[in-house]
Order: C-alpha cells, then structure tokens, then sequence
C-alpha cells in the first residue's frame, strides 16, 4: 500500500466525480499539532463512493495535502507511507511506499524504518496530518522563585519569570511515535502539554542560571530573549529534538519579578553606588539640613523653640556634617581634576598616519614627528599666513576669517579671542 503523485489539470467538482474519496486534514488551529484526515463532502451527490467502509482507505483515493502539513498513511497504527510535500496523492494499493521526503530529505527514511508496518494489513487504515507550522504563544511561569547570582550585586538573587515559547516539529515520524498518545485523531499542544512544561521549566532554571554564569546583569534578563532561547534549544536539544521530534524556537519573557529579600538587595547596592558619587552625598546632606530648617520652621511649638532645639541637635551633629562636607568637596575637587586631566589627554591626543595614537611629539609606534598644527589664515591663493597680508600675494587678510589654533589645530571664529576647543589664546 502505497502513494503516488496526482497530477490534474482542474480541481473541484471533477476531483469528486472522477475519484471514489478526497481527503484532507480536519480543521487545524494555531495550537493544534495533529488531526485526523476527513472526508471532503462525504454526502455529496457526486460521491461515487456510498458504501465505504469505515477506517478503510479506498484503493484509488486522493489525499489533498496542504503546505506546512505532514501526511502520514497508516495501516493498523504503523505508517506504510507519508509525504512532506503539498500536492495531491492517489492511494495505490498495488505500489511500494513512495516516502515523498521533501524539505526533510532522507532524514525520514531512519524514522520510518523504526516504525513502519511490517505484516499482513489490518485493514484499518487512516490518514493523519501534522502541522509543520511554528506553535506559538505556549504559556510558562515559574512556580516557585529560580536563584540568580548576580556579580554586580555580588548577591544570591530569587526572580519569577512568566512568558510564551513556541516549538516547531522537525522530524514528524518521530513526532508521532513518540509524543502523540495512541488513538488520537486530534491532538492540541495543551493535551500533551503538562508532562512537556515540567520538563520546560527545569530547563528554563538551567538556562537562567547559565546567563548567571556569562555575567548577564539580572536586570537584562527580560530583554536576552534570543539568548535565552539559545540556551533553551541547547538544554532540550536531547529530550526534545532527539528523543520526540520537536524543538524550542523562542522563548518571550513578558516579566520578571524579585522576592521580597532580592529587592531590598538591590535597592541597598543601588543607594550604595548612588552615594559612592560625592556630589550626590553632598546633595543628601544639605538636603537633610534644609529639610530640618523646614522642619523647624513649620513647628507648631513656635519657630524659635525649633531652631533652639534644632541649634542644639546642629551642636551635636555640626561636626559631622562639617567633616561630612569637607570629604563630598574635597572628593567633588579631585573627581574635577580628573575629569580636566583627562579632557586634556584628550585634546594633545593625535593620530599618526599609521593609525597608532599618541600625545609626545613623536609617534611611539612608527617614530613619525607630530603633524604641526595648521595656524594662521589662508589666502585665496592657497598660502597660509600669520601676519595681516598674504606673503605670496600681498592680499589684505579677510575681515571676517578663521583662524586656527596653534596649540591644537582647531578651527575658530574670527571674532573669538580664545580657541574654543583648548582655551589657547589666539597669537
């Protein structure tokens, strides 16, 4: 038993007229993964064939199979022949099976091997259908908290993930040998899967825990989708592309929450690397005194008893908030001059002709002099000159002309005294 190629020139009323059935797949959704094959208007008039009998498969029957589906014939429960290509195919009884391969090549053929029929038919024959289209939208959440150590917080952390994943069925023999439960004529994914999301949500602390370990930050977790799928695919690659014909294509995080504790964490790390900037320190504190002075100042008991008892908390705490200040500002002036030592660095920086970056005036990695810098003016002759008339040609230097810094070669205004870049004064 077997199929062949049907090739015809007009299709629709002459399908049901020339040939005793036509099957196509039952009515799949987004989420179904497996339907039964189904009569096409079994109660027609044209229908030649009235007195069919149930679960058999007419010798000479057409099967009509759509793009993105796997058709699969089977003969008491084994696959006797199947096709992954879209097209129209007469049952022959007569033939050997075809194995119409398509996009799967001989992957196949070791599937079908496996489970093929070997015996005398049982002469109950059905045709299935696969879909071979990406299932998308599959929920998940995680029951309990999945550990996350953080290196930028240098902390044990617990976060709840909840999103979608999508599978897609890519070897479909073992597909239906190993993941659809017999007897079956219509499978949803959410028949099947219970037993898969379990095994989902293990992988899915796998995956999280390894982006722990390549150091992606807790707070970009949401936003690796592509990663995460990738470490997915690799921690299900055994059991599910393998073992049962089906892969993770994506994984959609919708959101991610933190416990009660990972949240005080970070919150004390964020207000630690907040304070770590003296100027933000500073702000606190004279924050916090004028809030006090304002505190005071609305005293219900009188303003002057306020500022008296505020005057003498001031005498308790004075010599902190002095000492507290002295540090933010002396912080706050050697952050300043780091900031001007580097923007100087930045400006006395050159590129040599070979690439190499220096500040000397030589180039350290080829030796070449440092370029000197372009000053002056330009005549509209081409010469560049210092002085109030072109030395080539004797023009007039122009009233509203550039000029070039000497120290770093910038170009500036004719009106600025100062270069605009460095600071130099214009000679």
């Amino acid at each position: 038993m077997g199929i062949i190629k049907a090739f015809f020139g007009a299709v629709g009323g002459t399908l049901a007229d020339q040939w005793q059935e036509v099957i196509e797949a039952d009515s799949m959704s987004d989420t179904t993964v497996f339907a039964k094959g189904v009569k096409v208007r079994p109660n027609d008039k044209r229908n030649s064939n009235k007195k069919g009998t149930e679960d058999i498969v007419s010798n000479g029957s057409i099967i009509h199979v759509y793009p993105n589906q796997f058709m699969i014939l089977v003969d008491g429960g084994k696959i006797v022949d199947y096709t992954a290509e879209e097209g129209y195919y007469k049952v022959d009884n007569s033939t050997a099976p075809s194995l119409f391969n398509g996009q799967f090549g001989d992957m196949l053929k070791e599937g079908f091997g496996r489970v093929r029929y070997g015996g005398v038919p049982s002469q109950k024959q059905k045709v299935y259908f696969i879909n071979l289209q990406e299932i998308k939208g599959i929920k998940f959440g995680t029951p309990t908290p999945v550990n996350y150590f953080d290196n930028f917080y240098n902390s044990e952390l617990f976060l709840r993930a909840h999103g979608t994943y999508s599978i897609k069925v890519t070897d479909p023999i073992k597909f239906y040998a190993e993941a659809i439960p017999r007897s079956s004529e219509r499978v949803d994914i959410k028949d099947i899967n219970e037993q898969y999301l379990s095994e989902f949500l293990e992988a899915l602390q796998a995956a999280i825990n390894q982006m722990s370990v390549d150091n992606i930050r807790i707070s970009q977790v949401v936003s690796k989708t592509r990663e995460l799928s990738r470490y997915m695919a690799n921690e299900l690659d055994e059991d599910w592309k393998n073992l049962r014909g089906f892969e993770v294509v994506s994984v959609g995080i919708a959101s991610v929450s933190y416990d009660e504790e990972s949240k005080k964490l970070i919150n004390m790390r964020n207000q630690g690397a907040m304070l770590g900037d003296a100027a933000v320190r500073e702000g606190y504190v004279q924050g916090a005194i004028a809030r006090g002075m304002e505190n005071a100042g609305s005293n219900s008991a009188g303003a002057a008893q306020a500022f008296m008892g505020m005057g003498m908390g001031m005498g308790a705490a004075g010599n902190f908030m002095a000492s507290a200040s002295a540090t933010n500002a002396a912080q706050m002036q050697q952050q300043a001059a780091q900031k001007e030592a580097q923007q100087a660095a930045a400006a006395n920086t050159w590129t040599c002709a070979c690439g190499a970056k220096n500040t000397g005036k030589f180039c350290s990695e080829c030796g070449s002099k440092k370029p000197e810098a372009a000053s002056g003016w330009t005549c509209s002759c081409g010469k560049v000159n210092t002085g109030k008339f072109c030395s080539e040609c004797g023009s007039p230097r122009p009233a509203d002309e550039h000029w070039f810094c000497t120290e770093c070669g910038h170009k500036n205004a004719a009106a600025s005294k100062f270069c605009s870049e460095c600071g130099n004064k214009r000679g």
